[in-house]
């Protein structure tokens, strides 16, 4: 029904999309997701055929096509034939669509062929639940969600074969919006719809299909249900993390900076912590990986470290039995158990302080058969006992420049500028005299920061972090986990959070494994 093809929008030069392409079928209800400024309502009124009639300074390029017309190249004439006929929209700014002038009846009897239209305005006013002995009314004698339902209405009363819907249910609340979505699944049977929002609640709730847009470009399309629990594009997986959800109970992460505009490479490159050289200056593909499309020239969210089948066993005891994990980038995986079910175990067989009896550890994806310079440099670990993981003979500085000089980074510039950069990033003071300062000096919250300081003083990929805040008060605890949180989401680090606590364990964890016995008895995705 709607195909569109290498469809390029420009204003006064600068791109707003870049070579979209996809296609709807009649019964398809598709998402557009993406944050504002991505470009969706410039699609749908692409779609329309309202950028080149509106704006003097666009250019449109590629095709349109719906039903085999090109609405790119399409004539006003042919346009107007389309318009509510074939295709309708429901604009995003309620207020500032409906006249203040006419009434309801008169607004929806304007879009109306012929006369007599009165019952059918009646019947398609009570299917959206609009009442229709309030067509008399003004728009300003309506609330927000009244008038979102006579937007409805029209959009739907002509018995349009594509239906576009920007924003129909933001600055709802709870129950309008559920009232809303039940509307437009009743309305919508037959029909292709095409959903532009933000609010990912509706998106799960209402669409098969969502296409993910950022910068212009579209960067994620498949299956609702895939992707929402399985996103792949980090772009994706910061806004699923910063909606929230009832059925989420790890804090909300945001994603870091702002959005800008990339006349280069990947569009999503200055925000994501997992860029590289080339995503600065080539725009990756859209291509088709497992059950999706993707535009990530690595494949999306990279795995860092991989458990696989690792045993250990003290004096015929067996303490880990084929334990195996996964762990992404920007992924935190939280081991719950009990003391003594061989957590600090796994962590410190991860780590190489320990031998394995049998297993295998992949980091980046190649198998760790050393543990030397370069495996330190990606992983880092906050241990259990945190007075004795540094000495005490170390002042500040020392402590947490020390992983540096252990690689031989030894000038003191470059010592003293990193060291004031990670201790500001863990809310530290950097002067002279806290350097100076020894480990009795320092308060329990304050060492805690310290040893996570010199463990992200290396930039690692990849943090295991054993019960980190077990010994801390309540308030200390709360402001280390947010630390923790908010360096993750700066950083894309991946994290191995280790606890017995399952409270402090769903504040934390995209995934839960629970270690008992020596054996991971549960998986739980937040």
């Amino acid at each position: 029904m709607l195909e569109v093809k290498n469809l390029n929008v420009s204003f006064n030069g600068k791109k707003i999309l870049k070579s979209l392409n996809f296609k709807l079928k009649a019964g398809d209800i598709t998402a557009v997701v993406g944050e504002s400024g991505t470009g969706k309502t410039t699609l749908a009124m692409s779609i329309m055929g309202l950028i080149s009639e509106q704006f003097s300074n666009a250019k449109v390029s590629g095709n349109i096509f719906f039903n085999g017309i090109d609405i790119c190249t399409a004539d006003r004439n042919q346009l107007q034939q389309l318009r509510w006929k074939r295709i309708s929209m429901v604009f995003q700014n309620v207020d500032n669509i409906l006249n203040p002038t006419l009434s309801i009846n008169s607004q929806i009897s304007e879009i109306m062929p012929g006369k007599n239209n009165d019952l059918k305005i009646k019947n398609t006013l009570a299917r959206v639940g609009f009442p229709p002995e309030r067509a008399v009314a003004y728009p300003h004698q309506l609330s927000m969600g009244e008038k979102q339902k006579v937007l409805l209405a029209m959009a739907y009363i002509l018995e349009p074969e594509l239906v576009i819907l920007d924003e129909p249910t933001s600055s709802l609340d709870h129950h309008t919006r559920n009232n809303l979505i039940d509307i437009i699944k009743k309305m919508s049977s037959g029909r292709a719809v095409l959903i532009l929002t933000h609010d990912l609640d509706t998106v799960r709730k209402l669409t098969k299909k969502t296409i993910m847009l950022y910068g212009g470009s579209i960067i994620e399309a498949g299956d609702t249900e895939a992707i929402f629990s399985n996103p792949r594009h980090p772009y994706t997986r910061g806004l699923l993390r910063s909606f929230p959800s009832t059925d989420r109970t790890k804090d909300l992460q945001g994603i870091r900076g702002k959005p800008e505009f990339v006349e280069e490479g990947c569009p999503f490159h200055p925000r994501c912590t997992q860029s590289i050289n080339i995503c600065r200056i080539q725009k990756p593909p859209l291509d088709e990986y497992e059950d999706r499309m993707l535009s990530c020239h690595r494949g999306g969210i990279i795995p860092l470290l991989e458990v696989k089948d690792v045993s250990k066993s003290y004096n015929g005891l067996d303490v880990l039995k084929s334990v195996s994990l996964n762990i992404y980038e920007g992924e935190t995986v939280t081991l719950l158990g009990r003391s003594g079910s061989g957590k600090t175990t796994l962590a410190k067989i991860i780590m190489g302080l320990l031998k394995a009896d049998s297993g295998e550890i992949y980091l980046d994806t190649r198998q760790v058969n050393k543990w030397d310079f370069n495996f330190y440099s990606r992983v880092q670990m906050i241990f259990q006992e945190v007075a004795s993981a540094i000495s005490h003979r170390l002042n500040v500085f020392e402590a947490v420049t020390e992983p540096l000089v252990i690689q031989k980074i030894t000038e003191r510039k470059i010592l003293e500028e990193e060291a004031k950069k990670v201790l500001s990033e863990v809310q530290l003071p950097a002067d002279h005299d806290f350097l100076r300062l020894y480990p009795h000096h320092l308060s329990g919250g304050e060492l805690q920061r310290i040893v996570i300081a010199r463990a992200l003083i290396l930039s690692p990929g990849l943090l295991i972090a054993d019960e980190p805040t077990s010994s801390l008060d309540a308030s200390i605890q709360a402001k280390i986990l947010k630390l923790l949180n908010n360096i993750q989401e700066e950083r894309g680090l991946g994290m191995l959070f280790i606890t017995h606590d399952l409270g402090v364990a769903r504040k934390v964890s995209d995934k839960i494994l629970k270690l008992d016995n020596g054996i991971i008895t549960e998986e739980r995705i937040k």
